[in-house]
């Protein structure tokens, strides 16, 4: 950071990218230690300087083998681990409920694809714990597979401990902050854990961190990493991460005063009659849930009266992320509006949603001719498209799997909460003419 701000004094003269010079007359946030590779100021891609530095730094914090830097988020991350571990036609096992980039890492990779489907809280609709037993359970029954992949922590804030005889590759993205309190889950150990920066701790977005704490894996994750990052990283970005670094190495005090607000805000409200708090294991990830209003609109009721944005709404439940970024007043506000959302009265009823393993016909990386087909004529087909729910980006179906009566209703379902317009409905998805 120091050496980013002292350009704005120096007197060079930047005859090179990017073209708006570093000039504040285009207003550009940022724009004056926005840079590319010049003297003294390191290369991401071949790190032997500042940005070496910077990522020993982060070796010593997550207490890893190896730490990269990554400016494309945890996507990147994700990509470049699969990628290292697995070759075409190989087998790997992964957690129903992982992101969106699992799913197309295995697709680019036309890898053959095993599912964990993690316990599922039928009562709120979302996806727990991977257990041991389902770990031990799928390495024998798929003991050529060459990575195990899940989600720890889930979005709701659900951690998986495993041990895993086979690579364990962990999406730890909403698990940054994970090992720097004692009030916090412990810091995640698999082989390989990537972590998103941005989503819990003061970094700006597309920051990330992948720590290897298995070495033999390092060198080909490098190498993919170099293959799916851009070939221009941000140093706006890159000294954010620097400066989150500055954070994690002193920051106890601040998740002190952030315990202790939460604490209070749950002590407020422990007496409300329509409003739960969903337990977890981060109590910085608060999950609530309303006895009488989804959360579609419980979230549409905090945008429009109260002036909140959720982190997520989903059909019967809310999140909301809570970091050292938060004011008192951010909490004041939260606890007025939900005092008042509970007293109101309203009309919705909850029902136990169930999630089932779509029947597989096709590896998700083989399509045969694609058609479009009405969504009302697609039941019974099989699928050659990801469709999601995003966020958090778990895909409701995948390619390759058989379209049922109850994915045609969800996916409808899903579609209409999020506009109003019926006009905007999926019609149409993406089929196999041979199906």
């Amino acid at each position: 950071m120091k050496l980013l701000n002292e350009l704005k004094s120096n007197s060079l003269y930047p005859f090179h990218m990017p073209g708006h010079k570093r000039n504040s007359n285009f207003n550009i946030p940022g724009a004056e230690i926005d840079i590319t590779e010049i003297n003294g100021f390191d290369n991401l891609h071949n790190p032997n300087g500042i940005l070496l530095d910077l990522e020993s730094r982060y070796k010593i914090l997550y207490k890893s083998k190896k730490s990269i830097l990554s400016v494309n988020g945890s996507t990147a991350g994700i990509l470049a681990s699969i990628s290292a571990l697995c070759k075409e036609n190989d087998e790997i096992i992964i957690a129903r409920n992982c992101h969106k980039s699992v799913y197309n890492a295995c697709y680019i990779n036309r890898l053959n694809v095993h599912y964990i489907v993690p316990e599922y809280n039928s009562t709120y609709g979302f996806f727990g714990k991977v257990t041991q037993e389902q770990i031990d359970d799928a390495v024998k029954k798929y003991p050529n597979s060459k990575a195990v992949v899940i989600t720890s922590p889930t979005y709701e804030g659900i951690v998986s401990y495993v041990n895993c005889p086979l690579p364990l590759i962990i999406d730890g993205a909403h698990g940054a902050h994970f090992g720097f309190y004692d009030k916090f889950p412990e810091l995640q150990k698999g082989d390989i854990v990537i972590n998103s920066l941005h989503k819990t701790l003061p970094a700006l977005t597309q920051t990330a961190v992948i720590n290897i704490y298995n070495e033999n894996f390092a060198d080909k994750i490098k190498q993919y990493m170099d293959i799916y990052e851009t070939s221009s990283p941000s140093y706006v970005l890159m000294c954010s991460i620097d400066i989150c670094a500055d954070f994690l190495e002193s920051c106890n005090d601040k998740y002190e005063l952030l315990f202790a607000q939460i604490n209070d805000l749950k002590s407020e409200l422990s007496n409300l009659r329509n409003i739960n708090f969903i337990e977890n294991d981060d109590f910085s990830r608060i999950v609530i849930s309303h006895n009488n209003i989804s959360g579609y609109e419980f979230a549409d009721i905090l945008r429009k009266k109260y002036s909140i944005e959720c982190e997520m709404a989903s059909e019967d439940y809310i999140v909301l992320i809570a970091s050292c970024g938060d004011t008192e007043k951010g909490f004041s506000s939260l606890k007025i509006s939900l005092k008042e959302i509970d007293s109101s009265d309203y009309g919705y009823r909850h029902t136990d949603l169930t999630f089932s393993l779509p029947c597989q016909a096709l590896p998700i990386y083989e399509n045969k001719k694609t058609v479009k087909t009405d969504l009302k004529q697609a039941e019974n087909k099989v699928c050659a498209e990801y469709i999601y729910a995003y966020p958090p980006g778990i895909p409701i179906i995948v390619p390759g799997e058989i379209i049922t009566e109850e994915l045609v209703n969800e996916i409808q379902r899903n579609y209409s909460h999020y506009t109003s317009d019926s006009g905007l409905l999926p019609h149409k998805i993406l089929t196999n003419e041979l199906s």
